[in-house]
């Protein structure tokens, strides 16, 4: 019989805080539920401690350095814990509140897992709090006014490592623990594509959230990029920003286009036999490459409302869509393949309009 604790965390909990990852979560297949869905629940954890803007960053990092050190099984009196949970509660919504509040048993769980799944599941979360460690101590707090960008393409290259690359080699880790045969190809290889499927991800959040993160104090828009355009973060801000800036966010779309490709090979490369690891893997890609075009489409790309955002009935319209293909190759390239064709085509009309 499954554990009370268990099924709560790894249920209704985690469909309250994961929202349209919960969707990928339900189709995995059943061994690779548990310990994704609890990495995912703790990193989700580590988020909200990061995020919590009334709380001093100086504060927040040593509550994140707690939960770390506590995933890791450095610590073990979980006073602290209930201490992060009792100073942040008030603060957060509903399900944010249990999953705080949730921290001990969902170690616990972290500790009942096979020694495998669990120093995969503590090296995910590791990797992923020091992203956000990142975050606190390269940027200035949400409300002080100020705005600081990342320098160099590097350093966004290494960011999107630590927040979504690094989840791309632990989903590698996963499938070729709980499903061996699923994925054709070498596992070093696969899980460097893996990497890069990650980071197309997060460098299409980047574009999409860039006017919400600058509003707080965040560019991950290099600036050297924006200095090639006479550009500073601050400019960012303007009316006419976005036609300006277009050109850099351009860029970082056909960075991540040669990215998604390698998301491509990554999805193809999982046996037709597993359809629900393909699901998993098909839906984010196919909505990160709509969010790019809506992207490419937007004039006001850096005003923060309304947000570029693919819609519910597009994403049904994508689960429907994926199920039918699921099974073909051919079929499902040709889809992706036209997706980035679209793309590509109006970065190739800005190019000769001068855009």
């Amino acid at each position: 019989m499954r554990d009370p604790a268990r099924a709560f965390l790894l249920g209704p909990l985690l469909k309250g805080v994961s929202r349209s990852f919960y969707l990928t979560l339900r189709v995995l297949p059943a061994g690779m539920r548990d310990p994704v869905g609890l990495a995912y629940l703790l990193a989700r954890a580590a988020d909200t401690i990061a995020d919590t803007p009334l709380i001093e960053p100086e504060l927040r990092l040593r509550m994140l350095l707690t939960l770390r050190a506590h995933v890791n099984g450095d610590e073990h009196d979980r006073g602290p814990l209930r201490e992060i949970a009792r100073q942040l509660a008030a603060q957060q919504q509903s399900n944010e509140r249990r999953l705080l509040e949730s921290l001990e048993p969902a170690l616990a769980i972290l500790q009942q897992l096979g020694e495998r799944d669990r120093e995969a599941v503590r090296g995910i979360v590791s990797t992923l709090t020091r992203g956000m460690e990142f975050d606190l101590t390269t940027f200035p707090h949400e409300c002080s006014g100020r705005i600081v960008a990342l320098r160099a393409w590097h350093e966004l290259d290494q960011y999107t490592y630590m927040v979504a690359g690094c989840v791309g080699a632990f989903w590698t880790e996963m499938t070729y623990t709980h499903l061996p045969r699923a994925l054709n190809g070498d596992p070093v290889a696969m899980s460097e594509r893996g990497v890069r499927f990650g980071r197309a991800l997060q460098l299409t959040n980047v574009l999409r959230d860039c006017a919400k993160d600058l509003r707080i104090g965040r560019c991950y828009l290099p600036s050297t990029m924006l200095e090639r355009y006479g550009l500073t973060p601050q400019d960012l801000l303007t009316a006419e920003a976005a036609g300006r800036a277009r050109p850099v966010m351009l860029e970082l779309v056909r960075h991540a286009l040669e990215q998604f490709r390698d998301a491509i090979d990554y999805t193809l490369a999982i046996r037709r036999s597993t359809p629900r690891l393909r699901l998993a893997c098909l839906w984010p890609i196919v909505i990160g490459l709509k969010t790019l075009l809506l992207l490419v489409d937007s004039a006001n790309w850096l005003v923060p409302e309304p947000t570029v955002k693919v819609r519910r009935q597009q994403v049904y319209g994508v689960i429907a869509t994926s199920i039918v293909l699921v099974g073909s190759n051919t079929l499902l390239r040709a889809w992706l393949e036209r997706l980035i064709a679209a793309i590509e085509c109006r970065l190739h009309c800005t190019s000769r309009d001068g855009g």
